[in-house]
């Protein structure tokens, strides 16, 4: 019998000692396990999201709804670790003992998202107001397409409009942007061949966007189209983009951008919906000045695509519901994407160095 008891203390024993350092082991890992699986997970959720909403305003502008944005200010996560440990053992004649210990080990999340409405003054006057031509400079040397870039920011260059009536509500008249779309092809070509380079100066206060031509390309063709295009001297080296040209310089452009808000007014004529809703009036519909309708198709449809159907469509990355109608870019629209990825960094921006002071929502979505 004393055999029996001494076997159930050394078991104990052990088992008191060993759960513990499993325990503590655990948590040693914990840490740098929770780490690198919920990282990627709240990463891909935060930037899921931020399409979605960003694609909702379009619809909306299309809608000739109010867009509203609710930024991600903060995500805290807790995690607690819980153990429970037993023990059990049954004595009969004839045996030493039958023992039987137990133990187990739980976690629970408890994540706690904080949301801030972009609102206020300085929202307000940033998205309505001009584009700063260092901003294009810094995205060209992202590495975007110019003819991307100066189609969505520039709403004209010298005589060329590109359709400067889309920066807002749909217009009733159909737009002039063939030639202005036929300009930027040419400094793309350019831009392929790496002929051209933009440069962002200050003179004397007045900001200038610098296009540059190499010295061996300025009496290519495609940079002598430009020139004609645009209605400036060719063979030349340098052209200035500025919104005040100074008077008898024929290296300088008039250009006017557009505010983020004109962006976005811009790109929501990709967004196409139902025949009933055009029907219905809740949308506007463009005509030539023939009376026929116009198809903003030729506009927007090389850059954005936004589809719409009734039913859910499979396989798509960008799809959110609005109106009982399913909105959504095709995942295998790479232009579109591309466009949409162009308009998330502009917005970034433009919006992200906003400091709102309004009371910020939080929710412990864990609990």
């Amino acid at each position: 019998m004393t055999s029996r008891y001494f076997s159930l203390s050394q078991s104990l024993l052990l088992f008191l000692f060993v759960f513990p350092v499993m325990t503590l082991m655990g948590c040693a890992k914990l840490g740098p396990t929770t780490l690198k699986s919920e990282r990627s997970n709240y990463n891909l959720a935060v930037q899921r999201t931020n399409d979605e909403q960003l694609l909702l305003n379009l619809v909306r502008l299309k809608y000739r709804d109010t867009p509203f944005f609710m930024e991600v200010s903060s995500v805290a996560s807790q995690f607690t670790l819980s153990t429970t440990a037993n023990a059990s053992a049954t004595l009969q004649d004839g045996v030493k003992g039958l023992f039987g210990l137990g133990g187990s080990v739980g976690m629970t999340e408890r994540p706690t998202v904080t949301y801030s409405p972009l609102q206020g003054d300085k929202f307000i006057q940033r998205v309505l107001s001009p584009l700063p031509l260092q901003t294009i400079a810094l995205l060209f040397h992202s590495g975007w397409s110019i003819e991307r870039i100066f189609r969505l920011c520039f709403q004209r260059m010298n005589h060329l409009k590109n359709a400067p009536g889309a920066s807002g509500p749909t217009p009733s008249l159909s737009p002039h942007y063939m030639k202005f779309a036929s300009a930027v092809k040419y400094l793309r070509a350019l831009q392929v061949q790496d002929a051209i380079n933009l440069s962002y100066h200050d003179a004397d206060g007045v900001p200038q966007l610098i296009l540059h031509i190499n010295e061996e390309d300025k009496n290519r063709e495609e940079a002598k189209q430009f020139a004609l295009a645009i209605n400036v001297e060719p063979g030349k080296t340098r052209y200035a983009l500025t919104f005040s040209p100074s008077l008898n310089k024929a290296n300088q452009i008039r250009v006017v951008t557009r505010s983020l808000l004109g962006i976005m007014f811009y790109l929501s004529q990709a967004v196409e919906v139902s025949s009933t809703d055009v029907l219905q009036g809740k949308v506007t519909q463009t005509k030539t000045p023939d009376g026929d309708v116009f198809d903003w198709k030729k506009v927007t449809g090389d850059l954005l695509r936004i589809r719409s159907r009734p039913n859910k469509p499979e396989e798509n990355t960008m799809v959110i519901f609005y109106r009982g109608t399913w909105f959504y870019v095709d995942d295998s629209d790479l232009s579109s994407k591309s466009t949409f990825s162009l308009l998330a960094q502009i917005f970034s921006l433009q919006a992200g160095k906003i400091k709102d002071n309004a009371p910020l929502l939080t929710l412990p979505v864990g609990q």
